[in-house]
């Protein structure tokens, strides 16, 4: 952390949004299908940058529609004039396009946070959570929620061969936070991709903290999520 920048703004999240998310159905890349007339993305980077946080986000759109994600993210940062937002290029993977966005992150940030696009609704106090983890010492912290479900374990066949302890198992959400360097080390040392970031710093023997998630900062992957996220929004 730099002086600076004290506990306000001291943070940068990244946001790639690349991907096509062929699970949603044809049609747009995932980031910029639209929950409630407005691309995913948007709804994302508002709360992100509404975070006190986060003094900069950098997205990873789709090469070929950087212009458009900008265009489509001005009045947001028009809203938000104290956290800069960069838009980059962004990769075939989603690890790639973590590190093109993780690459161009000003030198005073010394926390990182990677965000879902796909988290359109994830509240700020989950980013200022996770950012304060960070903060106050960890390398690596994820936002969790407790397991619900029963859990099998099951083999090749679909029969099951145990029943896994849910009181020992979270679901994580993002954003995930790091410590600048530490995401740094966990991606040069990356073998293949991943699409959890604190499971490449887990690899590389760094501890990962666990902070409270929200049940609003759901994934939206299927069209039914969509659905359910139209609703909270109402």
């Amino acid at each position: 952390m730099t002086a600076q920048h004290g506990m306000c703004g001291d943070v940068a999240v990244l946001v790639p949004a690349a991907g096509m998310g062929s699970r949603l159905g044809p049609g747009a890349p995932k980031a910029l299908r639209l929950l409630d007339g407005q691309p995913l993305l948007v709804h994302a980077t508002r709360r992100v940058v509404a975070a006190e946080s986060v003094g900069c986000v950098v997205v990873a759109a789709p090469p070929d529609e950087v212009a458009e994600v900008r265009q489509l993210l001005a009045p947001v940062i028009a809203a938000h004039p104290r956290a800069s937002v960069l838009v980059v290029a962004g990769a075939a993977t989603r690890q790639a396009s973590v590190a093109a966005a993780l690459a161009v992150v000003p030198v005073e940030f010394d926390i990182v946070l990677v965000h879902d696009a796909a988290r359109a609704l994830t509240p700020s106090a989950v980013v200022d959570r996770v950012a304060g983890a960070v903060r106050r010492g960890a390398d690596a912290v994820v936002p969790v929620l407790p397991v619900v479900d029963t859990v099998k374990a099951v083999d090749g066949d679909g029969r099951v061969t145990g029943t896994l302890d849910r009181a020992g198992l979270r679901s994580v959400q993002t954003p995930q936070g790091f410590r600048r360097d530490t995401l740094v080390a966990a991606h040069a040392a990356a073998a293949n991709d991943h699409t959890d970031d604190a499971g490449l710093a887990e690899s590389i023997g760094v501890a990962v903290h666990t902070v409270a998630g929200d049940q609003a900062a759901l994934k939206i992957t299927h069209p039914f999520d969509l659905t359910v996220a139209e609703l909270l929004l109402r």
